[in-house]
């Protein structure tokens, strides 16, 4: 299972959480986050792998992204449709030398939207479930997990949205075939962009234990 960690922006709090040994680390582009990424960090993951998260950018912007952060994942969460999805690919194919995996985010409200992820199947390579929110990106609550036992895509999914130190007992008890990972972000955070990694540490340990 991937651990994922967001909305990081600090150098040493980078190299930091990176020792914990978590597969990606997540940087926002979009202008509108608390923890918006206005400045390339000094330092980034070298052992982690390095998503961007992006809010209706252009093409041309997330290409620029991708060449200039090494990104290996490209998250998108805005209004992004498939012909959106199918031209950015294009246009990344014809750019970069390694073709970054596409994320598509997606706000649970009812077991219908979760149906109607699986329209994304054959055109993205992961889905990100969150609670939704009046406008974009994380809303840092959780979601009722029970609604995916209605996904029966074949894109394996991402959760995320208020996890954090009490979220354990409910990972351990969620399974779904297609569940690859989590996506942790303002609940280990001592302010905005900021993990406080002595929260993080042991919570990344016991997941790793629990899904081992």
């Amino acid at each position: 299972m991937y651990i994922k960690v967001c909305g990081m922006r600090d150098a040493q709090n980078i190299r930091d959480v990176e020792a914990l040994e978590v597969d990606i680390i997540g940087f926002i582009f979009w202008p509108g986050s608390k923890r918006y990424v206005s400045t390339k960090p000094e330092y980034l993951p070298i052992e982690a792998e390095r998503a961007g998260v992006f809010v209706n950018a252009s093409p041309e912007e997330i290409v620029q992204k991708v060449k200039e952060y090494g990104l290996q994942y490209v998250q998108l969460h805005g209004d992004e449709d498939i012909a959106y999805v199918t031209n950015l690919q294009k246009l990344l194919e014809a750019s970069v030398p390694s073709m970054p995996r596409i994320v598509r985010a997606i706000q649970v409200e009812s077991r219908s939207k979760v149906l109607k992820a699986m329209m994304w199947d054959g055109f993205v390579d992961g889905l990100l479930f969150e609670a939704p929110t009046t406008g974009y990106g994380g809303s840092g609550v959780s979601f009722d997990w029970s609604l995916l036992s209605s996904y029966r895509g074949s894109t394996p999914f991402f959760i995320t949205g208020g996890i954090g130190p009490q979220s354990l007992e409910a990972l351990l008890e969620f399974e779904h075939p297609q569940w690859i990972g989590v996506d942790l972000n303002s609940r280990f955070e001592s302010s905005p962009g900021f993990k406080d990694v002595a929260l993080l540490r042991p919570f990344v340990e016991a997941l790793k234990k629990m899904k081992n």
